[in-house]
């Protein structure tokens, strides 16, 4: 059984994307903002879209092994386009839902206790379209190299 995980191509593929797009997310981070921060490795949000490069490279792994007319491919593409909606839609409105909240908890800071001013609601959570659009554009160029590559 995990001999057939480990020899499983479209997964490792996916997984790969997933790895590569964050490990640029910390570099992206290091570039902008001059400090190397690895919890963005393992935080959601930020550029790029690591989601997206997951699902995009699923979905192009699936088309180059399977072909686009297979089952498999249309439940990954059917896949790859909710989370991208929900990337750059729903979870970037919560990401802004919660920076309002924060100012609102720190505003009125005087009902609350100081552990419960001190926990802020995340707000680097979702991503902007452009964001998405480049974790698309990793996504498939890795998986695209990956099976080229491998034959």
């Amino acid at each position: 059984m995990l001999s057939e995980l480990l020899h499983n191509t479209v997964l490792l593929i996916s997984a790969s994307a997933w790895a590569i797009t964050q490990v640029i997310k910390v570099l992206v981070i290091l570039v902008h903002q001059k400090r190397l921060d690895w919890s963005f490795f393992i935080g959601s949000g930020g550029m790029p879209s690591s989601h997206t490069s997951t699902v995009c490279a699923l979905a192009t792994a699936i088309a180059m092994s399977e072909g686009m007319g297979s089952i498999y491919f249309s439940l990954s593409a059917v896949l790859a386009v909710i989370v991208m909606y929900d990337s750059a839609g729903v979870r970037q409105s919560v990401g802004k839902h919660s920076e309002i909240l924060n100012r609102i908890v720190r505003e009125f800071t005087f009902k609350t206790t100081r552990p419960e001013r001190e926990k802020d609601l995340q707000e680097f959570i979702g991503h902007t379209p452009f964001q998405v659009f480049v974790g698309a554009i990793l996504g498939v160029l890795i998986a695209w190299i990956w099976m080229i590559i491998i034959g």
